[in-house]
């Protein structure tokens, strides 16, 4: 049975209005039109302007006609909508693996043909050309295994025309494949040799207990099997701790662990070198066919050696910590200066803290404008280089402080220092999908909790531009900015009330629409205390805007449905931070309600 007291922005689990939720349906502000008749004037003048802050998500009537999902595509228009989220990543993504196909093919076909291999392949026998077409599906996969990880080369590409094509927004997911794929295509090069081994030994020796030591021997005695033991043991312990639960919470052992790469690079070169199973016929082990693992890396290494230079340099420019502020619910802000550094709206910064770890580098999105003479990053304290770090600038967030103020409490200034602070460097800026929000006549920006960082720096400039007060000489085509805000508890992010109360007093032509969602279950005390202060004033009693807010998740296909309605023909670009769950939605979303020769939605999210 449908349920007819389901609204907009309020997703409940069930229809029946009992207990608190009931005194909220009776409250003036969610009321329907035909209750709203018989209100004093100032709540029907408070209702209409909320209402009008409010034109995309606002609460409907029970009258409201109830829209429907896009009605049933041909292939055609199914072709059309996925090429515009789906379509060049897959190509991409698809090309990628066509490559490493071919390479397996003809690499197989080769070794398995090849007239100076039939000594080898007479002994060991379809395992020998299988190890070595796996060895070169390897070598692809280093090719690959380090741009993605070169943000300022990827940054600096993601400017030009290839953005249009290559998926560099993806760059992380593709270094995750080519590392899987290093990982399967090693499983396949050390099973085969293990047969191989064995092979060999059944072959030199005549007794069994012979035969196992020439075969443990082959493993750990010869060069090739002691380094490519020493290759596995290195590379198990980059993906244990690079498993998403182990990288979250313990961030630092990702990071050392993950430069185990070299010591894996440096014996994959030794690997190929011993000439173990030699060719029929001379040249036996010439430079030109083995220890070719240089060639492959040579482009990709070089860059990235690049990349590691220029971070040293640019992490000696002269920076210092303008300002540190605590915030409500672990949050810490952080105000620096640094020179030589411009940055866009929209993009990342990698921080390190020598005081802390020399070694260590975390990415946190920058909350500062373009405009602005200093860069900001809001740092929620949850891990232990985080809480290190609070810890050295100052900030106890153990001790509660009930007189602090609501925009935070300054800890340390430039000019009021009460004790030295400790340096950090920065290197970045970089791009992410984000940066893109310029490109869109529309664009919708949805922040979970501190998933909303990206989207400061966004609406900030948004701010200077709607107020003239940026330098900015190129015209945009953006018109309109729904932000939708979805956060579990009052303070979630109390640091960015401010910058939504600014925005909303600046917006006179109402080009940003704010939509905050509180998720979090409700006591009965604080419904009423909420409705009580809520009835007749002009501002919502939780956030202090005028903006109300919305208790429940977003009803996404209604909020989506409204958005083909009041924007036809036009490209919206949606950019999301925050968890996985939410991020699957909102893509699965832009898909449902695209339309190809209608509204299109672009579906971006921070990846880093």
């Amino acid at each position: 049975m449908a349920n007819t007291y389901r609204s907009s922005g309020l997703d409940f689990s069930d229809g029946k209005l009992v207990g608190p939720i009931a005194t909220i349906a009776q409250h003036p502000d969610l009321a329907d039109n035909k209750t709203l008749t018989s209100q004093p004037s100032h709540l029907q003048r408070n209702k209409t302007e909320r209402r009008r802050l409010q034109g995309l998500q606002r609460t409907l009537t029970n009258t409201s006609a109830t829209r429907v999902a896009p009605e049933e595509r041909g292939w055609r228009q199914k072709l059309d909508v996925w090429m515009i989220n789906e379509g060049g990543k897959q190509l991409f993504f698809g090309t990628w693996i066509f490559l490493h196909l071919l390479v397996a093919v003809f690499g197989f076909m080769h070794y398995q043909l090849k007239d100076n291999a039939e000594g080898a392949r007479g002994v060991f026998g379809i395992t020998f050309p299988i190890a070595r077409t796996a060895a070169l599906v390897l070598h692809v996969d280093v090719i690959f295994i380090l741009l993605p990880v070169c943000r300022n080369f990827v940054s600096m590409l993601r400017r030009t025309a290839l953005n249009d094509v290559i998926p560099f927004d993806k760059n992380i997911t593709l270094h995750k494949a080519t590392g899987w794929s290093i990982v399967v295509g090693s499983a396949v090069h050390t099973l085969a040799h293990m047969v191989n081994f064995t092979k060999f030994a059944i072959a030199s020796f005549e007794t069994t207990g012979d035969r196992i030591k020439g075969f443990f021997a082959a493993n750990f005695l010869t060069g090739p099997g002691a380094t490519g033991w020493i290759m596995w043991v290195a590379l198990g312990i980059m993906v244990w701790f690079a498993m998403e639960k182990r990288r979250r919470s313990h961030f630092e052992r990702f990071w050392y662990s993950h430069h185990l790469f070299i010591v894996f690079f440096i014996n994959w070169q030794l690997h190929g070198m011993f000439c173990m199973i030699k060719p029929d016929r001379p040249p036996y082990c010439s430079f030109n066919t083995i220890g070719v693992f240089w060639r492959y890396w040579l482009v990709g290494g070089i860059i990235w050696i690049g990349e590691r230079i220029l971070r040293e340099i640019r992490s000696r420019h002269r920076t210092h910590i303008h300002k540190v502020i605590q915030h409500p619910s672990n949050v810490m802000e952080l105000q620096i200066k640094k020179e030589k550094t411009t940055t866009r709206a929209g993009e990342y910064i990698f921080l390190s803290c020598p005081e802390i770890s020399y070694f260590q580098w975390h990415p946190f999105t920058l909350t500062s404008a373009p405009e602005e003479d200093f860069i900001s990053v809001h740092i929620r304290v949850c891990g232990d280089f985080t809480g290190a770090l609070a810890k050295a600038l100052g900030c106890d967030f153990e001790k509660k402080d009930k007189n602090a103020p609501a925009g935070g409490k300054v800890i340390e200034a430039t000019g009021n220092l009460q004790k030295p602070l400790p340096r950090v460097m920065v290197d970045g800026p970089f791009g992410s999908a984000s940066e893109d929000f310029l490109k869109y006549e529309t664009v919708m920006l949805v922040g979970a909790g501190i998933g909303v960082t990206p989207f400061a720096s966004i609406l900030k400039h948004i701010w200077y531009r709607m107020n003239n007060l940026t330098n900015a000489t190129k015209p945009t085509r953006l018109s309109k900015v729904y932000f939708t805000w979805v956060i579990k508890d009052f303070g979630a992010a109390e640091w960015f009330h401010s910058l939504l109360h600014a925005i909303e007093e600046e917006d006179t032509q109402n080009r940003i629409e704010i939509n905050i969602y509180l998720t979090a279950k409700l006591k009965e005390d604080e419904v009423n205390n909420i409705i009580v202060q809520d009835v007749g004033a002009e501002k919502d009693a939780i956030t202090s805007l005028r903006a109300p807010t919305h208790f429940g998740r977003p009803n996404w296909n209604r909020v989506f449905s409204t958005l083909v309605d009041k924007h036809p023909d036009t490209d919206i670009g949606v950019f999301f931070c925050g968890p996985s769950v939410l991020s699957k939605e909102l893509h699965r979303m832009s898909n449902k309600y695209s339309q190809p020769k209608g509204t299109r939605f672009f579906y971006g999210k921070e990846n880093f």
